[in-house]
């Protein structure tokens, strides 16, 4: 996979290279810093720290890694937060770039991040994770390299809320809605739409309704149709709850796709349907590559798959691949919703109404969002597997 999230300790990950935010001085302190000098061999890498002297803000540096998993420490001087204003992302983004060209330079085909500046020096959490998604879109649009981004502790980042709303409303009106049917049969309570765009501090007054709650006050007739329907005004949602310096940080995700503007279906000819009816999975994929005049390298990269795997995908008709890489092609190929499904169907999978991760593939399918960060991070909040 060329980009996972994974919670963690840095210092048991596997990886050429493993990256530390440093101190500017040749010293360590608390935080990831600490631990990496403990992992590796607090005397001998301090000695080579010392070699090197004072790193600036947003600049690298190399040791190697010790006793450490990895090759080499690219260490890295994190800003220090002061409210967002005083050119903290920026110094942020240039660490996260400057250690991804400092491995090109290395030659290696591995990273391990932390979410610098996330511990001690305050950085807020989301932003920061945006921040570092948004670095790692662009580098690997050009780059192949497997970057893993590892988060210590189960601290949820509330991505979906400030930046996606509706994706929680359309969870909870679709997951196993024949269920819900069956519990609360022909309920006739009068409906009103729910607003997505409360400001934080009004929302946060707002009550928090269970499932079931809010499922007692949708009439049945109702929420199938809330369920195709995106929430109104959603680019004004995400800068209402973000502003826009935070989103400024997740550019890549709004030059995914106009939210809201779903994908017309494409009609297929029965001719057509009969002339498919026995492709295999990888032909499918194959043949919808060139009809869409797509390049292999710009859909698997869309994909978040590296290289050898769709080398291994073009060269068995029949390969078999795991409902998340299928997905993560679907998304690749920007198929609606019926064509995904008759494209997951050749590999014997379904979009499932009781599986959350297939629910908020088909939610960003739905609005017209095709960009695997994005739907990824909606993912790792939910704590679903990422596609790729």
């Amino acid at each position: 996979m060329a980009f996972k999230i994974v919670r963690n300790d840095i210092t048991l990950i596997e990886a050429d290279a493993i990256v530390n935010t440093a101190n500017p001085g040749p010293l360590y302190m608390a935080g990831t810093d600490s631990a990496v000098y403990e992992a590796a061999g607090a005397e001998k890498l301090l000695e080579e720290r010392q070699k090197i002297g004072p790193i600036k803000e947003g600049q690298t540096a190399v040791t190697p890694a010790f006793g450490l998993p990895a090759k080499y420490i690219i260490h890295t001087v994190g800003p220090v937060w002061d409210g967002g204003d005083k050119g903290e992302k920026e110094i942020l983004k240039n660490c996260y770039l400057n250690c991804l060209n400092k491995a090109v330079e290395l030659g290696i085909e591995s990273i391990a991040f932390p979410l610098i500046s996330t511990g001690v020096n305050g950085f807020p959490k989301a932003e920061a994770l945006l921040t570092a998604t948004s670095v790692f879109s662009s580098f690997l649009s050009e780059h192949d390299m497997d970057i893993t981004l590892v988060v210590f502790d189960n601290e949820s980042f509330t991505l979906s809320g400030r930046i996606f709303a509706g994706v929680d409303q359309f969870i909870d009106e679709n997951y196993v809605e024949e269920k819900a049917v069956e519990e609360y049969p022909d309920e006739e309570v009068p409906f009103e739409l729910p607003n997505f765009c409360l400001p934080p501090e009004d929302a946060a007054k707002e009550p928090r309704l269970s499932r079931r709650e809010r499922r007692r006050a949708r009439p049945k007739f109702l929420r199938a149709e809330e369920s195709r329907s995106a929430p109104p005004d959603m680019d004004a949602c995400m800068g209402g709850a973000m502003g826009g310096a935070a989103m400024a940080s997740a550019a890549h995700m709004a030059a995914a796709a106009p939210v809201g503007a779903a994908p017309v279906p494409v009609k297929r000819s029965l001719e057509d349907v009969v002339k498919q009816v026995s492709e295999t999975w990888s032909e499918s994929l194959l043949r919808m590559i060139t009809e869409k005049g797509y390049t292999d390298i710009e859909v698997y990269k869309r994909a978040n798959v590296d290289r050898k795997l769709f080398s291994k995908i073009r060269s068995n008709k029949d390969y078999k691949p795991k409902k998340p890489t299928a997905l993560a092609f679907a998304l690749a190929l920007k198929l609606n919703v019926d064509e995904t499904k008759d494209f997951l169907g050749r590999a014997g999978y379904a979009l499932s109404k009781s599986s959350v991760s297939d629910l908020i593939v088909e939610y960003f399918i739905d609005n017209g969002v095709y960009d695997i960060m994005t739907i990824n991070l909606a993912l790792y909040e939910h704590n679903e597997p990422l596609l790729g």
